[in-house]
């Protein structure tokens, strides 16, 4: 496969390249700011699971270009820099995570926090989405420590069978929830976003990272029964653009001239990057063909002949060894 098949394939990923943009998914919070005008306003930016760093390239424009704007983003990995973005490698169900945001903003909460992370998927939907719903609470749960009073909240979902259970727990912190689909994601994939508006927690609510966000103390059944709320669902994004399913020609423009354009940003310390190195040297663990490793004659036989042979005189040296 050619280094140019992937830009046939996945137009916004070139697009991506070609502007300078780490990760296609920019595209995504562009769209979704088209739609929801996310940025109106906005001085103080959070980016949770923000690797590569799309989403903060995005913020950086959007709200650090604005002067006074300030974006913090946050992530387990490594991320390379990015002017006017402030990086804290930390765990976002932590306490200290919070506290180090809080004090790069100087005391004051944040007006935007968004999460565009997810989890390795396992192809087994049913634990996809449970995981994904789980990191989009841990993000709501340390959103509601850094958030201020009418803040914006925007996050991945899975659209799956449960989901309506995290619109009624997101609907008891916001105002207003709907679920968005922005054109750049693809349609074959369940991947939404739940855009949270008005940030408004419960009376008497206290946030802490050291309990579970919510018990049975609130009422999140507000999806179920003949009184239950329906959350919108919204594509947003110019319909017309580019189709994300789509194969495209290398010639987007007519007359121009297709010309290769490399990753903006190559990973920073990936997890295989020791196992790159290791077989680059000939250190990897070489996985031994069936042909090299020790044969029994016994099994390489029918099993009725094998049963056989086991009762027949017992024979010295029967065996095939691999060469050391």
């Amino acid at each position: 496969m050619g280094r140019t098949s992937k830009d046939k394939r996945d137009v916004y990923y070139r697009l991506a390249k070609e502007n300078g943009w780490r990760a296609r998914s920019a595209f995504k919070l562009l769209q979704l700011d088209e739609e929801f005008q996310l940025f109106k306003g906005v001085k103080r930016a959070v980016d949770l699971c923000a690797a590569p760093g799309s989403w903060s390239q995005v913020l950086s424009q959007k709200v650090g270009g604005q002067g006074s704007g300030q974006v913090v983003a946050v992530d387990l990995q490594a991320m390379a820099p990015l002017p006017g973005v402030i990086q804290i490698q930390g765990d976002i169900t932590q306490l200290s995570t919070a506290k180090e945001i809080i004090q790069h903003f100087e005391g004051c909460p944040a007006d935007l926090v968004v999460c565009d992370g997810a989890p390795d998927v396992t192809g087994l939907h049913d634990v996809d989405e449970y995981m994904q719903a789980q990191l989009l609470l841990a993000a709501l749960n340390i959103a509601t420590h850094v958030l201020k009073l009418g803040g914006c909240f925007v996050a991945k979902i899975f659209r799956g069978r449960d989901v309506t259970l995290l619109y009624s727990q997101l609907r008891i912190f916001f105002s207003s929830v709907l679920c968005a689909k922005p054109k750049s994601s693809r349609n074959s994939s369940i991947e939404a976003f739940a855009v949270c508006q008005g940030y408004d927690p419960p009376e008497g609510f206290i946030p802490d990272l050291t309990r579970p966000l919510l018990n049975h103390s609130y009422d999140f059944n507000q999806l179920d029964g003949p009184t239950r709320v329906i959350v919108p669902f919204v594509a947003c994004g110019d319909l017309s653009a580019y189709d994300s399913d789509r194969t495209y020609s290398l010639d987007l423009d007519g007359g121009s001239e297709y010309k290769y354009t490399p990753p903006t940003q190559p990973p920073i310390a990936p997890p295989y990057q020791e196992a790159c190195r290791l077989k680059k040297n000939g250190q990897l663990a070489k996985e031994l063909l069936p042909q090299e490793c020790a044969i029994n004659s016994v099994d390489r036989l029918p099993q009725p002949l094998a049963i056989h042979t086991l009762l027949a005189p017992k024979v010295e040296d029967n065996e095939i060894h691999c060469s050391p």
